[in-house]
């Protein structure tokens, strides 16, 4: 039988590449070949964190295409991606379709797209080419909900077409008997100083590309999401997406990464008493003030407990002359699903990302939640006041995070008996969909047998 060949097209950024990378993983894993599409810049920065591909990687052809950016623009400014994005890539990505299809038998051509979401125009391409496509959230079901159902909620005077609020109402619903969203938590209401106007018309290009085909994925389970998704149950769980670590050397690094990992943290890890050690890291955006970056380290002190701190390359801040650091270690990025699972992490100091948040829960590890924009704000409240698996930081009058506040409330989420035993409950449910009978092992083989079909 002919290797089907699937092209996946992930949103630029690092909470968007890895978790398409493991599904890419997944895909071959079940007789697929797969072609991965990063830009030029996000291409160069993956292959070189990468080690030499293992043989069953060989069947993940990495390929890029511009992002339409200069080399010293600020990629994490998501207006300027937005509007250069839409002029850029969907040419790009045509041409590359093409001369990919051109070398290849036709029995192995590119017959599948799978777009990220927050990529979805990438489906009108397809239709020029004749090529179907399937879509994919490596966010929440319910931000995936949210923006399917913008045009429902401007219907009724919701909000406005141009996404401003127009209810006084403190919740939303998008459905009876699903959760009521605070709309505080509207991610286009949490993107800090950017432009937002230019995030959402490119969101909306993509919002209008979903109908172009009837699969659509998400990186969740049942168990976690269950009144989203049966409010639209087009939305066909497969989560949740982990490496399988059983079978792989322990010095290997993970493909999909953008920054290289530290694996010296795993033997330090080894060292440290069981649930003991503070897991501390926000992502690939998050950026502190000087003033908060000080409190953040001395509150990490004043526990007096061993932390594993992720502080990325391109920190600007300077560590406060008091930090004494002593009990910790510190790292530039690390293998964040190998330390999860690590029996020496007590709790998990987190941004909520999605990713995040999936592999915390699966490691059964409570979270003291620090979000920083978007989705993550909706994902906090939900971690805390739905699941009730972590607790959330209270600021000062002067809208800082002190660090008594954060030695406060590590002591509490490290030291409560009830979230981690809830914790520990959520990550058997979630763990299960894994297996062969899982619901969301049964959506990934509907998404193998449609291809292969």
């Amino acid at each position: 039988m002919s290797i089907p060949s699937v092209l996946v097209l992930p949103f630029p950024a690092q909470g968007h590449v890895n978790p398409m990378m493991i599904l890419s993983e997944k895909l071959v894993e079940n007789g697929c070949k797969v072609v991965f599409v990063n830009t030029e810049f996000n291409h160069k920065k993956m292959v070189s964190c990468m080690v030499e591909q293992e043989e069953e990687e060989s069947l993940i052809k990495l390929v890029s295409i511009p992002d339409g950016l200069e080399g010293d623009d600020d990629r994490k400014d998501l207006a300027k991606v937005s509007d250069v994005i839409l002029s850029t890539m969907p040419g790009a990505l045509e041409k590359l379709i093409i001369e990919e299809n051109m070398s290849l038998k036709d029995e192995k051509r590119i017959r599948l797209i799978v777009a990220d979401i927050h990529m979805g125009w990438a489906l009108n391409v397809g239709c020029k080419l004749g090529i179907k496509g399937a879509l994919f959230s490596p966010a929440s079901a319910a931000m995936f909900a949210l923006l399917h159902n913008i045009p429902t909620l401007i219907h009724h005077g919701v909000i406005n077409s141009d996404w401003s609020l127009l209810t006084t109402k403190k919740t939303i619903q998008l459905s009876p008997g699903m959760i009521e969203m605070d709309t505080g938590t509207l991610f286009w209401l949490n993107l800090g100083t950017i432009n937002v106007r230019q995030v959402l018309n490119y969101l909306e290009t993509c919002a209008r590309a979903f109908n172009l085909t009837e699969l659509w994925f998400c990186n969740t389970t049942y168990e976690l999401e269950p009144r989203v998704l049966t409010f639209l149950p087009k939305i066909l769980p497969i989560g949740p997406l982990l490496r399988n670590y059983c079978n792989i050397n322990e010095s290997t690094r993970s493909v999909g990464q953008l920054w290289e990992e530290d694996l010296s943290c795993m033997s330090w890890l080894d060292q440290q008493p069981h649930c003991s050690v503070i897991y501390v890291a926000f992502g690939s955006f998050t950026l502190f003030h000087q003033n908060q970056f000080n409190e953040l380290a001395l509150g990490l002190d004043l526990t007096n407990r061993p932390f594993l701190w992720v502080v990325r390359e391109d920190n600007k801040m300077a560590y406060p002359n008091e930090f004494q650091g002593l009990k910790g270690k510190i790292v530039n990025w690390g293998p964040q699903q190998k330390v999860l699972s690590h029996p020496a992490i007590a709790c998990f100091l987190s941004h909520c990302g999605w990713n995040s948040t999936m592999e915390g829960l699966c490691n059964g590890v409570p979270f003291l939640c620090w979000p920083y924009f978007a989705d993550q704000i909706y994902n906090k409240v939900y971690i805390c006041d739905e699941l009730n698996v972590g607790l959330g930081l209270d600021c000062d009058e002067n809208g800082v995070v002190s660090r008594w506040e954060i030695k406060k409330k590590l002591e509490q989420v490290s030291s409560s008996v009830n979230i981690r035993t809830r914790s520990l409950k959520l990550e058997e449910k979630i763990k299960n969909n894994q297996l062969d009978k899982g619901r969301s092992s049964e959506n990934l083989n509907k998404l193998v047998k449609w291809l292969k079909e």
